[in-house]
This record gives C-alpha cells, structure tokens and sequence, in this order.
C-alpha cells in the first residue's frame, strides 16, 4: 500500500474506498462454525465479492476486507483514489478455447483509459489488465491528459450566483500563499461547480527554457489559461493557478 494508508485496518480501507466508489462494502456473515469456547465465523463482503474466514466476528471481517482489497487490486483503485477518480471497472470481453485450455479477455477501465489483457481465469486475466492500467498511469502521471467524462458546461452567471463552499473560499482567500497544490484545488472547485479541467502539455520549452501548458475548463465561454514552470507538474499547477485568479474575478463580478 502507500504510505497515507498506514495504520489503517483493511476494514477501514474497504470503506474509504467503498464511500468513493459509491458502493458501500457489505458483509454478511456466512456461517458460524465451531465450538462455543472457539467459534469460526466466515464473513464474506460483496465489493469484490469475497469471503474471509476468522475466529471472531471481527478477525473473519477483517480477514474478508482483506481478500477483497485484493481482489479490487488496490494499486489500480488507490492511483485511482488519489487523483479523485471512479474506481476502475473490470469487463469479461470473450472466453474461448477447450474446457482444459480456456482464454479470458478482460478490459480494465479507468476513466477515459482502457487496458486489455488475457489470462487463462478470469482472476488472472484481470490481475494483467489492472498491472497494464497501473504502469500506464505511472507513465501519464505529472503529465496526464487523462480526463474524466466530459461534464456540460458551466456558466459565468452560475458561478457568479453560486454560494457553495469552495467558490465562496476563492472569493474570500487570496490567492497568493506560497507552495499551495492549486492543481487540487481547482480540481476540488470543477467537481463542486461541475465543470472539468484538461491540461495541454506544449511541446516546446518557453524563450527560458521552462515547461509551458494550457488549462482549458468547460466554463461557457471556455477559459483556457496559460502556465510555465521547472517541470511538466509545475506548468500544470501555475496553469491551475491563472484559471483561479480569472475564475474569482468573474465570480465576483456583479
């Protein structure tokens, strides 16, 4: 795992990534097997339909949170999770092949990305898909193009009017404290006002030899914004910064 799960029960993990997903993990107990004095109780929890067997109610949980997380592959999902996203959807394409020699494809979606792989079980076939999705991710990540499906526009008279929590932060904060991950924070506004943000490497480096991008946001009229830095991730992040400083003007305005 990473490090910000430290610490955490695979039960908790299970739940935080359940509350994400948008489907909370369930468990039911199975069965409880056993003597009175050392009962076995088995759990299984339908998020990654699996069971887990323990000698407490809580052990068999924990042990079905477990196997579950495993099964979601949670490398996919927490690359997933930390950039906001959905949880990645597993799909059986085909199966062919003899009883003895079977074949499954299987695609792994993330958003706007899809892996394919085959494997002899469709665990195996999936295990592939999800490793190809982890490595694709690893190789977009700082200077991804992955984009999350398109949301309707949104505009200026609605952000102008709109008193949810985040655009009141923008229109009362300054925008000017040093190190701030304005990348997060205007992935956070998009989310609450329902707009979407897609960033534009540009392949030349500026006149001093700085990375450069665009930021285009489906405001309606589209904003895009320009942004320079010492690295593709700090382009992205001064980019995110000018479409805040415009965002608040044009909220404010009456």
């Amino acid at each position: 795992g990473s490090p910000h799960n430290s610490g955490k029960t695979p039960i908790q993990i299970l739940h935080e990534y359940g509350t994400k997903s948008g489907n909370l993990p369930v468990y039911m107990m199975e069965r409880a097997e056993g003597e009175a004095h050392q009962p076995s109780f088995v759990f299984s929890v339908t998020v990654g339909d699996v069971s887990g067997r323990g000698p407490s109610k809580k052990a068999a949980k924990h042990q079905a949170a477990e196997a579950a997380l495993k099964a979601l592959n949670i490398d996919a999902g927490e690359l997933a999770l930390q950039r906001g996203w959905r949880l990645p959807e597993y799909t059986v394409l085909s199966e062919a092949g003899p009883p003895h020699k079977r074949e499954f494809t299987v695609t792994c979606r993330l958003e706007s990305l899809s892996e394919k792989a085959v494997g002899n079980s469709k665990k195996a076939a999936k295990k592939t898909a999800a490793e190809k999705m982890v490595t694709k991710l690893q190789s977009l990540s700082g200077c991804s193009e992955i984009t999350w499906s398109p949301q309707p526009s949104v505009r200026f008279e609605n952000l102008r009017n709109s008193t949810a929590e985040k655009i009141s932060l923008l229109r009362r904060n300054p925008l000017s404290i040093p190190n701030t991950d304005y990348i997060q924070m205007i992935l956070e506004l998009s989310k609450e006002q329902g707009f979407e943000v897609i960033y534009f490497d540009i392949d030349e480096l500026t006149v001093n030899g700085q990375y450069q991008c665009l930021a285009e946001l489906s405001t309606s009229p589209v904003t895009v914004c320009h942004g320079t830095g010492i690295s593709c991730s700090n382009a992205h992040n001064d980019a995110a910064h000018s479409a805040l400083q415009y965002i608040k003007i044009m909220a404010s305005s009456k």
